[in-house]
């Protein structure tokens, strides 16, 4: 028997007991769909830890600090992050940029408003590799020096302090537009007495323009400005020797122009993040990225999923054990027929391949089916996930209970159809042992 014929009369046979096909096919759309769903739910799960992770921030990013605890060649130095480290860092295959960065607290002016805003200095050449995006405006570039970029949310940080409600008119402030003075003295343009105003501390106000607002972002950029690091450091430093004189000889300390006490490095490649995160911790700094909590939140997802696939395998078994069932009931029914086959010269290996094509076809309908049932349930899980989640308010954008990607498609079919030929193999193999008189004298 050649290819068509086999497959001309496995169908036949499996119509002419379409009623035991049916259920059999059946029990097999059951178990593909079970375990389908039951891996959803989980791959759901992971997907969503992923978008909450990165709602947080880029999972390209690195955040790197200073080890105090780690000393250079045996001795009591600190290791330094400096403008040589820096270079290191950036000479580290699979970086794309980093950047060191100074952490500050200033006191803005703008016209008769002012405001607390936490300014971060950053290397204005590479600002553009860090997922910043602007709103309105733009990033710094490398000329700018007294330029400051802020995050959406701080001009509603600035308040009029001679009006009664501050915050009221708080949307008056261009950052953009209105002229800009930044110190370190918290005084600035507040209310106060002449008791008071006898003690405030001298120090430098500095002129800076407002070039750009960031786009939202949910995350700590939001409440944050941005400066040239080199001259925010210099500005620092100036107010610092400024206080200090005020301060009876109080020494607020320096920091060194070319030494850092953090920095952020941007990976190409996120699969890479890990393997630059090691090599930066041996250098002997601290290193931190948001895949440290996706790492832990994918270990979680990868048990639950586990289970849950196992859970579904149980039934995909007893979908196993059925197709077994019906081809050994197959064979008890078709002995005869078996017999007339091999006397009048059919293979051994045609025998079996009809068996094999019977079961393996049962198990590709029932994959195939199992495939769209698991999708109708999952479009229904999701409708009511997502009403749910709305009504109690913990499901995000974008969040789903359920996802049925396509690799999961291809591999459930394709594990049906071989479910369906390992339970067709014992059968076939005991077709081909049957006699062939003994199976033409059986009525």
């Amino acid at each position: 028997m050649n290819s068509i014929d086999v497959i001309s009369m496995g169908l036949r046979n499996m119509w002419r007991r379409k009623t035991r096909t049916i259920l059999t096919v059946l029990g097999v759309i059951i178990g593909t769909s079970s375990i389908v769903i039951m891996l959803s739910l989980g791959i759901a799960m992971n997907e969503n830890f992923k978008k909450e992770v990165e709602s947080m921030g880029s999972l390209n990013i690195i955040e790197v600090s200073r080890n105090y605890g780690m000393r250079e060649g045996g001795s009591t130095k600190e290791v330094k992050l400096d403008d040589k480290a820096i270079a290191k860092i950036g000479a580290i295959e699979g970086v794309e940029a980093v950047t060191p960065l100074e952490f500050t607290y200033w006191k803005f002016g703008a016209g008769k408003y002012v405001g607390h805003v936490s300014v971060i200095g950053i290397d204005t050449k590479v600002m553009d590799k860090f997922n910043f995006e602007i709103e309105e405006g733009r990033l710094l570039d490398e000329s700018d020096t007294n330029a400051v970029v802020f995050g959406s949310y701080i001009p509603e940080m600035f308040y009029n302090p001679k009006s009664s409600y501050y915050y009221d008119s708080s949307s008056s402030v261009k950052l953009i537009s209105d002229k800009l003075i930044m110190t370190m003295n918290m005084d600035y343009g507040e209310r106060r007495s002449r008791q008071s105003s006898s003690n405030t501390e001298k120090l430098p106000e500095y002129k800076v323009k407002g070039v750009g607002i960031l786009k939202q972002s949910a995350g700590e950029t939001d409440y944050n400005a941005y400066m040239n690091i080199k001259y925010l450091k210099k500005i620092q430093e100036e107010s610092n020797r400024a206080r200090s004189r005020n301060s009876r000889g109080w020494d607020y300390g320096e920091s060194s122009s070319d030494s850092y006490n953090n920095a952020m490095v941007k990976v190409k490649d996120i699969n890479n993040v890990k393997e630059v995160q090691e090599k930066i911790k041996d250098m002997g700094f601290n290193a931190f990225s948001l895949t440290d909590i996706l790492e832990s939140m994918q270990k979680t997802s990868a048990s639950i999923q586990a289970i849950l696939g196992g859970i579904g395998a149980v039934s995909l078994l007893v979908a196993a054990l059925g197709i077994t069932n019906t081809m050994i009931m197959s064979i008890y029914e078709r002995t005869r027929e078996i017999g007339v086959m091999k006397v009048l010269g059919a293979e051994l290996g045609s025998i079996r391949r009809l068996f094999l094509f019977e079961a393996g076809l049962i198990g590709f309908m029932g994959g195939i089916l199992g495939i769209g049932f698991s999708l109708a349930v999952s479009l229904i899980l999701n409708k009511a996930g997502l009403s749910l989640g709305n009504f109690f308010g913990y499901m995000g954008e974008g969040s789903k209970v359920s996802v049925i990607p396509l690799w999961l498609m291809l591999a459930s079919v394709a594990f049906a159809t071989l479910i369906g030929l390992v339970s067709g193999y014992y059968p076939a193999r005991r077709a081909m042992k049957l006699s062939a008189l003994e199976a033409i004298k059986t009525e």
